[in-house]
């Protein structure tokens, strides 16, 4: 009663919601779906209900690379470019093991996507993800000196294990990890056609409403994403870590070992997985978001102790749900500690200067990205630059949320967005004419545009 209630919101008629699975020494305690999988439908959700689970599958990909080091047909510390010839020449190797820990310094490709105009909902394929990114001229840092998420290096590990296995990640997948574990109702949905039974779909709220808009997105790359399955059989991946059924115990130790700079600082990261104390406790853990999907996997390994959400609505925070379920098995645990200032990494907008509406006028024009292969649209909207549209090859506008998006200005020749958190720096000749600007959004920073007509 006591973890259904940590459900209750969800389990309304009506409402998506999610599915839970909890296990103890290897034996299910608890499993139970809430909500509903298909709203059109009135399906509803139970234990063997399949979701995607977005980045949660990236433990997948880096257990498929690691398998093939164990074979003898790579090393993690091979260059990348080893296997990814058309990859640019950075100055420096990026290896196969900085794409495990995200140490690799490649824009997240999901970000470049976005940029470029293609929605979530769109169709993209494996050809155009790579060709978006080896067309990037720069990386965010050196590889190896920090650490940024990005979903660029997850995704090149599926081309890899392609190219080295000679079968898609989806193939290497089923018959290396999933059919061995009997995960039946497990796979990568590497095609937007595909068929999948007990498939819950995904929902966005809508604000001020009861009421849902569908929210699934149809990328076909893998890697960084795109397993979808149940709790009952990723619990049958986490007992693995225990049985050591698929890889052996060292090859277990290596997919748990976290990752460490060129500077000696070790992270929190692994590879694919998370690995820190939650009230005092080692845990070993992956969320996902994509689209609509949430997902959380959440393994206290002292404990012989795991926890699985996977949830089809957009506000529905598996993460601390799990974690709830977690109080409620393994209570008392010790009180969190405070978190301190700067591990919040709040973000504070710089606040907004006034810009002589002539000066915007002369930064409004027709700028083009070589790395993203599309020309932005600035144009003035009401005393405000503004990003009027995103054009394609030859020129086709496309229809993306980024339209009409208002840039802010916040210092000299600086432009910041409100929502989409975009910061615009703006470059000038040494006769103070505007020609190009660079483009920051999260993971991919430094994005070179050009301009190419200031006639609209």
């Amino acid at each position: 009663s006591a973890v259904d209630e940590v459900f209750a919101d969800v389990a309304a008629p009506g409402s998506p919601g999610c599915a839970l699975a909890v296990a103890r020494d290897g034996k299910l305690l608890y499993t139970k779906g809430y909500g509903t999988a298909n709203l059109e439908q009135n399906v509803p959700i139970t234990a063997d209900s399949v979701f995607d689970i977005g980045s949660t599958s990236k433990q997948f990909s880096a257990a498929s690379i690691l398998l093939l080091e164990k074979q003898g047909k790579l090393s993690v510390n091979d260059d990348v470019g080893k296997y990814i010839p058309e990859l640019p020449n950075y100055g420096t190797p990026i290896t196969i093991l900085n794409l495990l820990n995200h140490t690799s310094g490649l824009r997240d490709y999901l970000a470049l996507f976005d940029l470029s105009g293609v929605n979530v909902d769109s169709v993209t394929t494996d050809d155009e993800a790579l060709a978006l990114i080896v067309r990037q001229k720069a990386l965010d840092f050196k590889p190896g000196s920090e650490w940024l998420y990005s979903n660029s290096g997850f995704f090149l590990l599926s081309i890899i294990v392609k190219r080295v296995s000679g079968h898609s990640l989806r193939e290497f997948a089923a018959e290396s990890i999933f059919a061995p574990l009997g995960m039946s109702h497990t796979l990568y949905r590497d095609s937007h056609t595909l068929l999948i039974p007990n498939r819950a779909l995904a929902y966005d709220p809508v604000e001020k409403s009861s009421r849902y808009t569908l929210d699934v997105s149809y990328f076909e790359q893998t890697g960084d994403g795109a397993v979808h399955t149940t709790v009952g059989d990723l619990l049958r991946w986490d007992e693995n870590f225990y049985t050591a059924q698929i890889g052996g115990k060292a090859f277990l130790a290596e997919l748990q070992t976290p990752g460490t700079l060129s500077s000696g600082k070790t992270l929190t990261y692994a590879k694919g997985l998370f690995v820190a104390p939650y009230r005092g406790l080692p845990t070993v853990r992956h969320g996902g978001s994509w689209g609509g999907y949430r997902a959380e996997l959440l393994r206290f390994p002292e404990q012989h102790f795991s926890v699985v959400c996977l949830c089809n609505r957009s506000d529905s925070d598996p993460e601390g749900r799990a974690e709830r379920v977690a109080d409620i098995y393994l209570a008392p645990l010790p009180k969190p500690k405070e978190k301190k200032v700067e591990d919040r990494h709040e973000v504070t907008r710089k606040p907004e200067i006034s810009v002589p509406a002539e000066s915007l006028g002369a930064m409004a024009g027709l700028y083009w990205s070589d790395e993203l292969a599309v020309t932005y649209k600035l144009t003035v909207i009401d005393g405000k630059l503004a990003l009027a549209q995103i054009l394609g090859l030859p020129n086709m506008p496309r229809s993306s949320e980024l339209n009409g998006t208002i840039l802010i200005p916040v210092a000299k020749d600086e432009f910041d967005t409100t929502d989409a958190g975009m910061t615009f720096h703006f470059q000038r000749d040494s006769a103070g004419l505007l020609g190009s600007f660079t483009l920051d959004v999260g993971r991919s920073k430094g994005i070179s545009f050009k301009r190419i007509s200031s006639n609209l």
